[in-house]
């Protein structure tokens, strides 16, 4: 499929127009006006828009291929944030990193510090559950060291 840039961006313009008449609300992150929302299925369905997150904290972001098309794929990376197993497997390499002295929840939030303490310490549960990770000590004591050799 052979599309011009010109023509990608001459339809994202109006595309940004009929989602935001009254301004750029739709590129800047803000909310978006109820009377537009039932286009933005519309526009996830076709491919233009993509929802990434859930509940309250969903939003919209142009599609991968546009971001590609424009040679700009690590914006999209950023907005689109990282997925939970990436959170994961930096949570574990630091972890290991820290393997004689153990991992604080100090340190955590110092590799993930777009996600609240309450985000981190559900994903540390989860590696716990999963058998990759053990917590010694309670509260601010506590100290998160790596099971096994894996």
């Amino acid at each position: 499929m052979n599309i011009k840039k010109s023509h990608i961006r001459a339809y994202m313009r109006r595309v940004k127009k009929k989602l935001c008449p009254t301004g750029g609300s739709f590129h800047r992150g803000l909310p978006v006006q109820e009377e537009l929302k039932p286009r933005l299925s519309y526009l996830v369905e076709m491919g233009v828009l993509e929802l990434t997150g859930r509940g309250r904290g969903a939003r919209y972001v142009l599609a991968r291929r546009f971001y590609a098309m424009a040679g700009k794929k690590g914006i999209y990376t950023r907005k689109i944030g990282l997925d939970k197993e990436t959170h994961k497997v930096l949570l574990l390499k630091h972890i290991r990193d820290s393997a004689t002295e153990g991992a604080r929840m100090k340190e955590f939030q110092q590799v993930l510090p777009s996600l609240s303490r309450q985000q981190i310490q559900r994903l540390l549960s989860e590696l716990v559950t999963e058998e990759h990770i053990q917590r010694a000590g309670i509260k601010r004591a506590a100290r998160w060291y790596r099971i096994g050799d894996d």
